[in-house]
């Protein structure tokens, strides 16, 4: 993947908690709204989905976040077994360990139909060493 490859706990650098929610104005939010990392930096995202639905952080290359949402659209209860994606009920939460590899522009996002376009998306960002 673009993005990097999945991390080992014994070279986690640091830890970024990640919070999925909604608002009352029926926004869809992520928690930091923008992350950032350093090429070569393995980073524990602990994810909580303090919202009333059902919830899903994916990372990847813009191009490839379109593609996966397109077919999400097609298929939306599609399971994913991709160590770069997890989705969680309400009141849940898990972990990725991501090691990122190379700098560049990606993005995070649900991709549950309708939450992206509801605003659950952000920049991620990794910066050279």
């Amino acid at each position: 993947m673009a993005i990097g490859k999945p991390g080992e706990a014994a070279n986690v650098a640091r830890t970024i908690k990640v919070v999925m929610s909604e608002n009352d104005d029926g926004a869809m939010l992520f928690s930091p709204a923008a992350i950032q990392v350093k090429a070569g930096e393995t980073v524990r995202f602990k994810i909580v989905n303090d919202g009333e639905t059902a919830h899903e952080f994916v990372m990847d290359s813009m191009d490839e976040i379109q593609e996966h949402m397109a077919l999400m659209e097609k298929f939306p209860e599609m399971e994913h077994a991709d160590a770069n994606a997890i989705r969680l009920e309400p009141d849940n939460f898990g972990e990725i360990i991501w090691s990122f590899t190379k700098p560049g522009s990606f993005e995070f996002a649900c991709l549950i139909p309708g939450h992206y376009e509801s605003g659950m998306h952000g920049p991620l960002t990794v910066a050279s060493k």
